[in-house]
Parts: structure tokens; sequence; C-alpha cells
């Protein structure tokens, strides 16, 4: 990924040499107290900065301000930036993961519906739609096998929406004597337990957290059924970004399946 160009680097006021971080797909740098990447979405960056500046402090978790450049605006050449927070993500924190994203969830719940999500057209957005009935099943022979027993189990949810972060396994960072701090908020319109069944399903899938993190949040709002349309979605959104199933993705994802559709009732694959 580009280093950050000059012009960037003078629209944030940075002078100090930028230096890569690790994660981000490669396309994060730190200068200084700042963090520069690159803009996915220009609609999404400037709403996403507008919320995180706006919102009041709070005991129980922290955010990366963004950072205005040198005309005002949140986005310079293609480029954001944000103040650097202390901390390391830590995927054997599950619980804590979770509770973070219920403080952060708390925080933004009356931020009105994005309209630019209806805009966006990459594989996470329809892979979040399908896994909400919005969109058709599109996926490959190897995904629709692994998909069948949960599309099976899908039941009508009858929750209220709200912004959720979709991806917060890895992106909740820990730091002693400091509340967590979410970053790098991917925003969806989707029930706040279902944020938490991603974040629990990801570490299922990926992060060898134990089968009993699925019974600590069970007392969350139709819990199963979002526990279900997080899989799907991931197992949806990983078929449409990459379409190749290699053995250790089948791994990963057929004990949580199973387990998940056993609590619905459900026969095992």
């Amino acid at each position: 990924m580009p280093r950050p160009p000059k012009t960037v680097l003078a629209a944030f006021g940075v002078t100090a040499e930028p230096v890569v971080l690790p994660g981000g797909r490669g396309g994060t740098w730190r200068a200084g107290d700042l963090v520069l990447k690159p803009v996915d979405f220009e609609p999404e960056t400037r709403w996403r900065s507008d919320v995180l500046a706006a919102l009041p402090a709070s005991a129980a978790f922290r955010v990366a301000p963004p950072v205005r450049s040198a005309s005002g605006d949140w986005v310079a050449d293609g480029w954001e930036a944000c103040r650097f927070v202390a901390g390391e993500p830590d995927v054997g924190r599950p619980d804590d993961v979770v509770r973070a994203g219920i403080a952060f969830h708390a925080a933004v719940r009356d931020v009105p519906r994005p309209a630019y999500l209806d805009l966006r057209d990459d594989p996470w957005s329809i892979g979040d739609r399908i896994a909400w009935e919005e969109s058709p099943l599109d996926v490959g022979p190897v995904a629709r096998a692994l998909l069948a027993p949960l599309v099976a189990a899908r039941r009508p949810v009858d929750l209220p929406s709200q912004v959720v972060h979709g991806d917060l396994a890895g992106n909740v960072l820990f730091a002693p004597g400091l509340p967590p701090a979410v970053i790098d908020w991917p925003p969806y319109w989707r029930p706040a337990s279902w944020a938490a069944a991603v974040t629990v399903a990801d570490c299922l899938c990926w992060h060898d957290a134990p089968p009993a993190l699925i019974d600590r949040w069970s007392h969350l709002p139709e819990w199963d059924q979002v526990l279900l349309r997080a899989l799907i979605y991931r197992i949806t959104t990983l078929d449409r970004a990459h379409g190749d199933w290699t053995a250790d993705r089948l791994a990963a994802h057929r004990p949580v399946i199973d387990l998940v559709v056993s609590r619905l009732g459900g026969p095992p694959r």
C-alpha cells in the first residue's frame, strides 16, 4: 500500500516520518500522534468522522478522535486521519470485546441511519444484506452447502436496528489503566445484539474461543437468530471476497455451524 504523499502530510500538519502500522491491510500509517489511512468510501468517512467527533467521552470505552485537514474537511487527497490511541487488540478477551461493543452501541443508539448505506456495494455489504434476506443467496456451491442448515433455520427477527460496529473482534484495543478503545468502525444498520453475535462468531471460528462463549451472551435479544445471521454474513462475505474455500476455512466454520444449528433444534450436517 502507498505511503501517505507529501500533500496529505501537509494537509494534516504532519511533520514526523510516517511508519506503517501492523494490520489494516498494510495501508495504515502512524506519524507522530496521528494515524493516516486511505479512504475506502468518502461518504462513510465523513459520516463516521462527524459522529465520532460529536461523541461524548465515556468511562466505558475510548475512540480514536478524527482529525480535520487544514481545509476543514475530514478527507484530504483520498486520505483520512485520527489521533493515535494506546493499546493492542486481544482476541483472547472476547467477553471484554463484547462488553466494549455494548457500551459503544449504547452511546450511538440514537444516531440516525446514514443514507449512504444504500450505496455500498462491497462483499461485506452484500453479505450483510444476504444474511438479513434483503438480497438473494448469490454464492458459490461450497458456500451454499455450508449455509444450507443456517438458511433452513432462519426465522423472522423483530428487533430495532441502529448503527453498529460490524467488525469488533480485532478492533478493540486494550491498554493498562484505560478503557478499551473501539477503532476502525465499519457501520451497519442492524440490531445491537447482531454486532455482538458477529464478535462471538469470529472468535469461535478464528480465535479458539470455547463454545461456552455462546452461552455467556445468550441473554441478548434473539440471540440464536442473530448468531445464525452473523455466520451467514461472514460465510457469504468470505465467499464473495475470496471464493477460495481452503481446508482451514472449512475447518474453522463447520464446527461452529453445527453448534449453532444444534441450539436451534436442527441436526448437525
